[in-house]
């Protein structure tokens, strides 16, 4: 059965295996432990005791922005992100959000599809976004809430 939650220090390293697995062109370990350490809400999916997914996201008066969101490439579309980003949205509502942003890279149709299941609308084209070994546009995306 999954389960969201809130990350706890101990999850990092867990969470940060993920980022590293799904990511081309993953956040550096330092800014992934800096992201938890500054405050951002940080949730985390589990199937029993396993940590299966993450989700980021940081508030800023009536905005939140969907900074990062992975589950683990054996867990994809099985749910766990579904249930992480119904999750990102109640808790953005909660907090007072009207509106969520997020930037995904314009090669990962996957990703922009599942977006786009939400209703989030694309905005905008970031050229040449995302550096290093994987260039790629980020495609800006939003959802009012």
């Amino acid at each position: 059965m999954l389960k969201i939650s809130l990350m706890d220090q101990s999850d990092l390293e867990n969470a940060y295996k993920i980022e590293k697995e799904v990511n081309p062109t993953p956040w550096s370990k330092n800014n992934f432990f800096s992201s938890f350490e500054v405050g951002h809400n940080s949730l985390i999916c589990k199937d029993n005791k396993n940590l299966i997914g993450f989700a980021i996201f940081s508030l800023v008066k009536k905005e939140s922005h969907l900074l990062n969101i992975a589950v683990t490439k054996s867990w994809h579309r099985k749910g766990a992100g579904s249930l992480l980003m119904d999750t990102v949205i109640k808790q953005s509502k909660v907090l007072g959000a009207k509106k969520i942003f997020l930037e995904v890279r314009s090669k990962n149709l996957d990703a922009i599809s599942f977006y786009k299941k939400y209703k989030f609308l694309q905005d905008a084209i970031r050229v040449n976004y995302y550096g290093g070994d994987n260039p790629d546009d980020a495609v800006l995306m939003s959802l009012d809430i």
